[in-house]
This record gives structure tokens, sequence and C-alpha cells, in this order.
């Protein structure tokens, strides 16, 4: 009885240890959330190479991105922003590129005054919050 009872223990080891080592190996979705509440274009650039950097470490794929604005920031998000072509390619990337509306409405600006292809959040800081809280890695470059 104790004999047959090791085997199977033993049995259970092996099927645990051959069919779990897969599911351990593989990586866990990355999940990056970028915050830029000012409007100096350095900062703006340096976050865009960040996702960029991200992306390519991880392979987009791997990697879920949101870059969160708020603040002094939304200039950059504006339709005529200097820096609408980077915003492109950042989206075409697979990031997320998201507003605040609560700076929107402090700012008086419209949908219609920012980057036709952006999305929104209610407000920005709520946002980074609760992607803290669900393990998503916070980034303010």
């Amino acid at each position: 009885m104790i004999r047959r009872t090791f085997i199977h223990f033993l049995a259970a080891c092996a099927v645990f240890a051959f069919g779990a080592a897969p599911a351990l190996a593989e990586k866990a979705k990355q999940k990056v959330v970028i915050q830029v509440s000012d409007g100096d274009p350095k900062n703006w650039n340096q976050a865009l190479n960040v996702i960029k950097n991200v992306q390519g470490a991880y392979g987009k794929d791997n990697v879920d991105v949101e870059l969160v604005v708020f603040g002094h920031g939304s200039g950059m998000l504006k339709f005529d922003s200097p820096l609408a072509s980077r915003i492109d390619d950042t989206l075409a990337g697979g990031a997320q590129v998201l507003m605040c509306e609560n700076t929107m409405k402090g700012q008086k600006l419209a949908h219609a005054d920012m980057h036709p292809k952006i999305g929104y959040v209610k407000a920005g800081v709520i946002e980074i919050i609760e992607k803290s809280g669900q393990g998503w890695t916070v980034v303010r470059p």
C-alpha cells in the first residue's frame, strides 16, 4: 500500500514537472503605462522613444502599452501638433494614446481639437492609478 502510494506520488510529480514546465516557461505579457503631463517636446520625444524601445525589446505582440496624457501635455495631442506624425507611428505600432477628458474640459478643448486617432479617458490620473493596481508598470520619462 505504501509502495503504491509512493509510485502514484512520483507519477504525479513527473506529470506536474513536465506538464507545468512549458507553462512556467511562457513569459507573461508585459503591461506598461506611460505618463506624460507636460508639454516639453524633449519629454514627449523621450516618451515616444520609450514606447518604441519597449515594443522592440519585448516584441509589440508581447507588450501592452498605453500613453496617458493629462495636464500641460495636451498640446502635443492636438491635431496640428508638431509630433502628429510620431503619434501616428505610435498608434500604428499598437500602443494606445489616451487623453484625459478632465484636462480637456479645463482647457476648453473639444475632441475636434485633438489628433483624430487617439482615445480618451475620463481622468488620466485615475487611469494610471487603476492600471498600477492591475499590475501595470508605470513609467514617467
